[in-house]
């Protein structure tokens, strides 16, 4: 099973490492302003959120899940 804060912290990483604010991402993706709280406090996205994250972020739902070190594997 996955582990949800995992993968907002994740989230969280990619985007820091990429100059793109929570903020503006979450905009963008037209995802409410609580949804990576939400993620942190268990609520794991649809797999759709999760899909347009990786492809905003430009790496691979797997690399967001934690199943890989290759942010382009499977992408």
């Amino acid at each position: 099973m996955y582990n949800s804060y995992d993968v907002a912290t994740t989230i969280k990483m990619v985007a820091a490492h990429n100059n793109i604010t929570l903020k503006q991402m979450l905009d963008d993706l037209e995802l409410g302003k609580n949804f990576l709280v939400n993620m942190a406090k268990g609520r794991m996205p649809v797999s759709d959120n999760l899909a347009r994250i990786a492809d905003y972020l430009d790496c691979s739902v797997d690399y967001l899940l934690g199943r890989t070190d290759n942010p382009k594997i499977n992408r």
